[in-house]
């Protein structure tokens, strides 16, 4: 379970996202990081269950800054108001597709797949899925698959016409027009405090594996 002292510091931060209040807060938020940490750590040891590489990682290693880079942003606040944790076997920065824990405040999701891939990675996803569709709709198609995503692949880009080597007519060209390719799932704050957290969100991500199993195989 994410302890209810992450949520309150995290909707504290979000009313008084100043570093003032941060530097003054300090203690809160290591409280917090701590908090989150031991929650990355029971999903990585979960997860290495079905994949073997993520438990080779350690949650420090997993988890992004709360500082915001805000160089070309109009939003000048300097901390996010979310803590979120990426298991990839490269680690956080890894270019292929892994899993994603974010808790915020009201908006909890976890995540699988590639977000926003560069276009060579994005082109070799797009041929694997071409050249495999059967096997792509075999694994978007089970019972726990749809289950789980109801709604998988339906929102993010997508291109108003089919990328250059590909038909209009191509079977496989809603998923080939896509610029990413993840699944996501949501939970309420209730849920993300409530014991067994951990637990069904290493349920969730089994269930994502096929998916991330599939995209990795076209990059690597």
């Amino acid at each position: 379970m994410i302890q209810p002292s992450v949520l309150k510091f995290l909707k504290d931060l979000s009313r008084n996202n100043n570093k003032p209040w941060f530097d003054a807060h300090r203690k809160e938020y290591e409280n917090a990081k701590t908090a989150f940490h031991d929650s990355l750590t029971k999903v990585i040891k979960g997860i290495a269950g079905f994949d073997k590489p993520i438990g080779l990682l350690q949650a420090k290693d997993c988890t992004f800054r709360i500082n915001r880079d805000v160089r070309f942003s109009k939003n000048k606040d300097p901390y996010k108001n979310n803590m979120g944790g990426y298991f990839n076997k490269d680690g956080k920065k890894g270019r292929g597709a892994g899993y994603y824990m974010h808790v915020q405040p009201g908006e909890s999701f976890i995540a699988g797949g590639i977000w926003m891939p560069e276009p060579d990675v994005l082109a070799k996803i797009r041929q694997e899925i071409d050249y495999n569709f059967d096997e792509w709709k075999k694994i978007t198609g089970t019972a726990s698959f749809r289950n789980n995503f109801p709604k998988a692949f339906e929102s993010g880009e997508k291109l108003s016409r089919p990328p250059k080597g590909y038909e209009p007519d191509n079977p496989a060209i809603h998923f080939i027009k896509m610029k990413s390719y993840v699944i996501t799932r949501s939970f309420s704050d209730k849920e993300i405090t409530s014991a067994g957290f951990e637990q069904e969100v290493v349920k969730t991500f089994k269930v994502m594996k096929p998916v991330i199993d599939f995209i990795n195989r076209s990059i690597d």
